[in-house]
């Protein structure tokens, strides 16, 4: 019998920052016979998806679904709210608010970067000093990254949206959460922001293909005055479709239904959970990554990310070529670098249905990935992962016995 030296036995670990893992539960239930998309079955699982994604994003606002990666809800945003020609006050965390920004440009709007070494998150202070200097109130909205994917640096939503107010400045604020919804607390309510964008392909555990805008009244109102062109990603006749259970186009029927299934499978484990589920996760590759000696491309532990890593290789290893020897050999993928720091950091993600057990898999994956491609480090970083876990599931069962 003629070999197959293509296959990898086993699980592949996929530890990029997205697209995640998708859960058996949300296998299952995407594999089902297409149904009837203006039938009385579609609308009941519709309405259903359609409410069920407001309590992910902690709102009572609609939340609008498309079939399209979070690119095409970024342009959703910008092209439902603004008009040609209005400034948009932008931040440069990494390589996806780059993106966003060359979107702006594209679409004819004047977008303003606030500098930054993609080291950190968004700084409300200087969001604030640049809107108090625009006392004729140009600058029509504040575009921020929840969670730069690219570096592994979170930003203060909250701490951005009082930078706005006292400011007293009418922008609109619009927040991608692609990379921490349904992993990082958001609350689009209470926070206040107008627009959020995210994607279902990493929080919530679907395939990559759909996304949202999660909407305020002050945006519907702007989109009511919009100019930039729109078509496909018009909100108003999303609005009016989805009052009844239906979309103005063929929507991805079976993706519903797996999002439907995402959105239990989260509330099951409790959104609290989640969330500190991933913060354990988080630090526990940090504690590896200190631990080998190496740096981590996010500076200030106030920005850490609790769903992706950056880490930087010595001078002299190319952190692409390390990608590709870990793939070969252990069957894990890490997420690529870019920009000013290409092909000297790898990203581990940490986030989705993933666990403690698959992340010390992953750890012990880079360190022998680490040994082989003879990157200085100090051995054991697994077992300060593994020493923190033990630390932070023993410390709720020491407090209930006090």
């Amino acid at each position: 019998m003629a070999q197959n030296s293509s296959r990898a036995a086993g699980r592949h670990f996929l530890q990029i920052p997205g697209p995640t893992p998708v859960p058996d539960r949300i296998l299952r239930a995407i594999d089902r016979p297409v149904i009837d998309h203006r039938g009385p079955e579609f609308s009941k699982m519709a309405k259903k998806a359609l409410e069920g994604i407001k309590t992910i994003f902690k709102t009572t606002n609609p939340v609008i679904i498309f079939t399209a990666t979070g690119t095409g809800a970024w342009e959703a945003a910008l092209t439902n709210t603004l008009s040609p020609g209005d400034k948009v006050l932008m931040v440069e965390t990494g390589q996806f608010a780059t993106l966003w920004k060359k979107m702006a440009e594209r679409l004819g709007l004047k977008p303003e970067f606030i500098p930054g070494d993609w080291r950190s998150g968004a700084d409300p202070a200087a969001i604030e000093a640049r809107l108090r200097e625009d006392k004729a109130h140009e600058i029509k909205a504040v575009c921020v990254l929840h969670n730069e994917t690219s570096t592994g640096c979170a930003s203060d939503i909250a701490a951005i949206r009082k930078a706005i107010d006292a400011a007293g400045h009418p922008a609109l604020y619009m927040v991608d959460t692609i990379s921490s919804l349904a992993s990082t607390d958001y609350r689009h309510d209470e926070w206040g922001v107008d627009v959020a964008v995210g994607g279902a392909q990493k929080g919530l555990m679907l395939p990559p293909g759909m996304s949202f805008n999660a909407l305020s009244e002050k945006s519907i109102a702007a989109s009511k005055t919009s100019k930039l062109p729109k078509s496909f990603f018009a909100w108003d006749d999303m609005l009016n479709m989805n009052k009844v259970g239906f979309f103005p186009y063929t929507p991805a029927t079976l993706m519903l239904g797996g999002l439907v299934e995402g959105i239990e499978m989260l509330h099951e484990e409790g959104l609290d959970n989640v969330f500190a589920r991933h913060d354990r996760l988080g630090e526990a590759v940090r504690r590896a990554v200190k631990h080998w000696g190496l740096e981590m491309l996010c500076r200030d532990p106030k920005y850490y990310s609790s769903t992706v890593t950056a880490i930087f290789l010595p001078e002299g290893h190319d952190a692409d070529a390390f990608r590709a020897l870990a793939l070969e050999t252990f069957n894990i993928s890490y997420g690529a670098s870019f920009g000013p720091f290409a092909g000297k950091y790898f990203r581990i993600g940490h986030l989705g249905d993933t666990n403690d057990a698959t992340i010390i898999g992953a750890l012990a994956a880079t360190e022998m990935a680490l040994s082989l491609a003879g990157v200085p480090h100090k051995k054991g970083g697994v077992q300060a992962a593994m020493d923190y876990f033990i630390t932070a599931h023993s410390a709720p069962a020491r407090a209930a016995a006090e």
